[in-house]
């Protein structure tokens, strides 16, 4: 009896040694998300039954043995964005351009092995059908991995398709968090996500300035939907559920009503969730009606588009973003310099992550040799890109492959955004995922 007892003490420790989940020296034990201790769901009740998310899922399927075609005159690689028939047309052009930069740059070092780079350019329109359509095409054209794309439903049906026809993929612009959580590993994303946004947003209102009652303004199609999901989430588990969360469609121009109901609610602040142009409009509806609550806002008011529609309304307002465009960081600076002689103006946050992106993209080809099953392993191995450095910074893997390094808050001052690190990064945000608390 000693003795089965000994063994099944050691098989269960093995057991829970092989379940430890995956950590990198840079996610430093965090927890999944990187998500405050205070923000944890049902944290302040009991410890989790079962952890999800914490082991990088496996590709166990055929498809390294493929030997590389012999004969190309170029290395196809694969873009899917709104470049066409969008309301975000103008962020998918800005990615492409990112995209394109690094293609170029790469043909200039030699390209693979001295065979040329080319990119394949698909547009999505935001239609379920139509992003399927595309990506069996990029497979047709046989591009070794792709980059794309923004829209959330557009890339969520990608993804599915890539993992069909088993096509490497690489997502620099969807801040949709379930997006990595389907667990599909054909895919990694080197942007922040809406998870990151909110906490830091949650951390800045609730925690630093001390206000509690907030009110939510967002777009009704699924940036707004999902996005503002994590932020009601963490305002909730802080103890300040949302006082009112109303929506508006693309292409408004009168938010009065929306407003007015705000305004009733008396809130101590409001966010706004949504494109430049509608969140531009709004700021300048709420001043006009005399309200005067700080005002916060998602990583799309940070731009030019916003800040020429607002106005002197745009003063003091603070957003999240993925990213310091205001870093010394040499690799940003010379970036900058080579994006705005190429295209004639600076670079957003999409042409600044698809450039880090699709450099990633392409050393992983260079990496592994033509075989998409091969260049997914370097992808997705928790190794060759943990830590990567890019023109938008360190790259931080969790194990379901998402970016969760540093974000920023962008505040506007004298028409201007002056960029700060999130309370995300100014305190200590440890706890580990200890998977051996599970039950079973």
């Amino acid at each position: 009896m000693k003795t089965q007892l000994t063994f099944l003490i050691f098989l269960l420790s093995g057991l829970m040694l092989l379940n430890e989940p995956a950590r990198s020296q840079d996610s430093k034990e965090m927890n999944y998300g990187r998500t405050p201790d205070e923000m944890i769901p049902y944290g302040r009740f009991q410890k989790a039954y079962k952890w999800f998310f914490a082991d990088p899922q496996p590709f166990l399927g055929p498809g390294r043995e493929k030997k590389a075609p012999a004969g190309l005159k170029t290395v196809r690689v694969g873009f899917l964005g709104p470049l066409e028939g969008s309301v975000i047309q103008d962020l998918g052009q800005n990615m492409l351009n990112g995209a394109t930069l690094a293609i170029e740059h790469a043909n200039a070092k030699g390209g693979y092995h001295g065979i040329p780079f080319e990119l394949m350019v698909h547009n999505d329109v935001g239609m379920w059908g139509a992003a399927a359509n595309e990506v069996v095409k990029l497979d047709e054209e046989k591009v070794w991995g792709f980059l794309g794309s923004i829209d959330g439903i557009v890339t969520h049906v990608a993804l599915r398709v890539a993992l069909k026809l088993e096509i490497p993929m690489v997502n620099t612009g969807d801040p949709d968090p379930t997006l990595t959580e389907t667990r599909i590993p054909w895919m990694i994303r080197t942007v922040g996500d809406d998870r990151q946004n909110s906490y830091a947003l949650a951390l800045k209102i609730f925690k630093e300035l001390g206000l509690k009652r907030v009110a939510v303004l967002r777009t009704n199609y699924r940036y707004g939907r999902v996005g503002i999901m994590e932020f009601r989430d963490a305002a909730r588990r802080l103890g300040y559920p949302l006082v009112l969360e109303v929506r508006y469609d693309e292409g408004e121009t009168d938010f009065t009503t929306q407003l007015e109901r705000i305004r009733n609610t008396q809130p101590d602040a409001i966010v706004l969730w949504g494109n430049a142009k509608e969140t531009g409009m709004i700021v300048k509806q709420i001043r006009a009606m005399g309200m005067e609550q700080p005002i916060f806002g998602g990583d799309r008011l940070v731009s030019d588009k916003f800040l020429e529609i607002a106005g002197k309304d745009a003063e003091g307002i603070i957003a999240c973003y993925p990213y310091n465009p205001d870093s010394d960081n040499p690799r940003l600076l010379a970036f900058t310099r080579a994006y705005k002689a190429r295209f004639g103006s600076k670079p957003d946050s999409f042409a600044a992550h698809a450039y880090d992106g699709m450099n990633i993209l392409l050393k992983a080809i260079q990496t592994a040799g033509l075989n998409r099953a091969k260049i997914r392993d370097v992808l997705t191995d928790m190794k060759t890109f943990q830590g990567y450095e890019g023109v938008t910074g360190k790259v931080v893997f969790d194990a379901s492959w998402n970016d969760i390094g540093s974000v920023f808050l962008a505040e506007v001052k004298n028409g201007k955004y002056i960029f700060y690190p999130s309370p995300m990064d100014e305190k200590n945000l440890t706890g580990s995922i200890r998977k051996t608390d599970n039950k079973n």
